[in-house]
């Protein structure tokens, strides 16, 4: 079976991609990814406020002046909570392109375009084949308005483009109140793809200890629905590569995403669970049902399940909710 796909029009041997995680943080693993048949890897990401501690040395300056301001040490997360510095990120992606054919994609985290800009050009430098923004922006506060949101949004893809040659996609949210327009948006903005969806840290309450508990939970298969209605809606109607990156635990997750339209799925709560090997297991699953249902290549069926290509386009609107409805 042919598996080849392309995304950010870059060539993949596998529609299967690492998303950013800290599985990526070993040179070592990303070989081994490799070897387990991935199609790309995008690396765990650099944080803005890592940047800033960096670059402004405010680290020392903090503590320094912790007992005059005692608020101030608690304003940036220490170094110590991040992964290496930027400068063992960027040595990273060097020695991973040093050592794997297969494409590389940086991951910036952040929420304003300060401080990205120089860094975009240094994992461009690095060899990176590509960048994921991730905006992690929680707009909080009430005075915030949705244009003031997406205004954000837009700035720093276009301040991203602005700086580098290699292709930029955009980690986006399934909170805008018109997804199909802001997803165009970014595009007209520069974007050249779309992962979708974004999962927001979420804190979760200790009810004895009343304290908030910082822990993440892994995606699960069920979560890909969101997703895979969004990559079935706008498939085939803008010029825009589409990853998907929720609840990818198996093959038949891939399937059903590529049925969607989606170019590249993301999966690492699975590898997590089950190792990176597991990337192989996943691949001959999706040979194995291609086989069994007479495709030769990717492309024999991806996007055959989109709003553009069912016979029933009504599937994914209002018309079929009300019908699932009077049917129970």
């Amino acid at each position: 079976m042919d598996i080849r796909t392309t995304y950010l029009g870059l060539n993949l041997r596998s529609p299967i991609v690492v998303s950013a995680c800290s599985l990526s943080e070993s040179v070592d693993n990303i070989v081994q990814m490799e070897d387990a048949g991935a199609g790309a890897v995008v690396m765990y990401s650099l944080f803005e406020e890592q940047i800033r501690l960096e670059d402004a040395g405010l680290e020392s300056a903090m503590n320094s002046t912790s007992h005059v301001f005692a608020e101030a040490a608690n304003f940036f997360p220490d170094l110590e909570d991040y992964k290496g510095t930027s400068a063992e990120y960027l040595e990273r992606i060097y020695q991973a392109k040093r050592r794997v054919t297969m494409p590389i994609i940086g991951s910036l985290n952040g929420i304003t375009p300060e401080g990205w800009i120089r860094y975009a050009r240094e994992i461009e430098s690095a060899g990176a084949d590509a960048l994921e923004v991730n905006i992690f922006f929680i707009p909080a506060e009430a005075a915030f308005s949705s244009a003031a949101v997406e205004h954000r949004y837009l700035n720093i893809i276009e301040e991203v483009k602005r700086s580098v040659k290699i292709p930029v996609s955009v980690k986006m949210n399934p909170y805008f109140s018109s997804t199909a327009n802001m997803a165009q948006r970014m595009r007209d903005s520069g974007a050249d793809g779309l992962v979708l969806f974004n999962r927001f840290y979420q804190p979760d309450f200790n009810i004895y200890s009343l304290q908030i508990e910082n822990s993440l939970e892994t995606s699960s298969p069920q979560e890909i629905r969101l997703p895979l209605l969004w990559i079935a809606l706008l498939h085939g109607k803008l010029d825009l590569s589409l990853a998907a990156t929720t609840g990818v635990h198996s093959a038949r997750e891939v399937i059903k995403y590529l049925l969607a339209g989606a170019d590249v799925t993301m999966t690492a709560s699975a590898l997590y669970q089950y190792g990176i090997a597991y990337l192989k297991e996943m691949q001959q699953e999706l040979e194995t049902w291609m086989q069994h249902m007479g495709y030769t290549q990717i492309d024999d069926f991806r996007g055959r399940m989109s709003q553009q290509q069912v016979a029933d386009p009504t599937a994914f609107d209002r018309a079929n909710y009300i019908q699932i409805l009077k049917s129970k």
